[in-house]
């Protein structure tokens, strides 16, 4: 069942390609006014260009004052949906200290600081709702993850603390944890990568959790299955399946 979007202004950050392109697609199609957000203007403006009504709006998440003004010229958008995702393959045998700061700067600290600066708009309008795109990978520490399972998972716990504080507001918070995404990002990966979606695909995913109004969705099944109880595998088996 489809929620009614429509002449909702939903700020897409990480618009710019992959799943937040595709998002905006299909969030342009439920009649949605869009605010798309990432550092790249340029790719910004060709995907509003196939939008009814999108506006164009440069941000940096690593750059607080960026974020300040973004969040200014933004107001109090009815949703905000943080789709902000850097990975390069990083094990600890080959730490690159700034790269893996890069990334976590953008995976968790970047949501910290927009969330931060943007909620007390929402709040005060007593509606509204967070949609966070997390990862498979904030269940588990990953091998050759340094800098993105981590905060994935920092994500996560950030999510399920505010679905506790805003318990009793009209502000909805949820997360989608994906598994891989063919993007110029996994295109960095030299493994086998197990049912590995489109973003067009992913983003339907995202679409059912915002109609649900549920809080978490977990995709795909049954590649998901194995994250969601990977509490219960013993490490060795963990290492050896990974």
């Amino acid at each position: 069942m489809s929620t009614d979007l429509s002449g909702q202004t939903w700020w897409i950050v990480g618009a710019s390609s992959g799943l937040g392109a595709a998002l905006a697609e299909a969030l342009d199609k439920r009649g949605c006014r869009l605010i798309l957000s990432a550092r790249r203007e340029e790719a910004l403006a060709e995907i509003a260009g196939k939008c009814r009504d999108a506006t164009v709006l440069p941000m940096d998440v690593s750059d607080p004052a960026s974020i300040h003004a973004a969040v200014e010229k933004a107001g109090a958008p009815d949703a905000l949906l943080y789709s902000v995702g850097l990975y390069d393959p990083m094990s600890a045998k080959d730490w690159d200290a700034e790269q893996a700061e890069t990334m976590v700067d953008a995976n968790f600290l970047g949501a910290l600081r927009l969330i931060g600066r943007a909620l007390p708009a929402m709040l005060a309008r007593r509606s509204g709702r967070l949609v966070l795109v997390g990862s498979l990978s904030a269940f588990r520490g990953l091998p050759g993850a340094i800098g993105y399972s981590a905060p994935k998972a920092a994500l996560l716990s950030l999510a399920e603390s505010m679905r506790s504080d805003l318990r009793g507001t009209d502000l909805k918070v949820q997360i989608a944890n994906p598994g891989f995404i063919r993007t110029r990002l996994t295109d960095k990966n030299d493994f086998s990568m197990p049912q590995i979606m489109e973003p067009e695909e992913a983003a339907a995913q995202v679409m059912r959790l915002i109609d649900s109004g549920r809080f978490r969705r977990d995709f795909p099944a049954p590649f998901a299955w194995l994250f969601r109880w990977s509490a219960l595998i013993p490490y060795r088996l963990w290492d050896r399946l990974m």
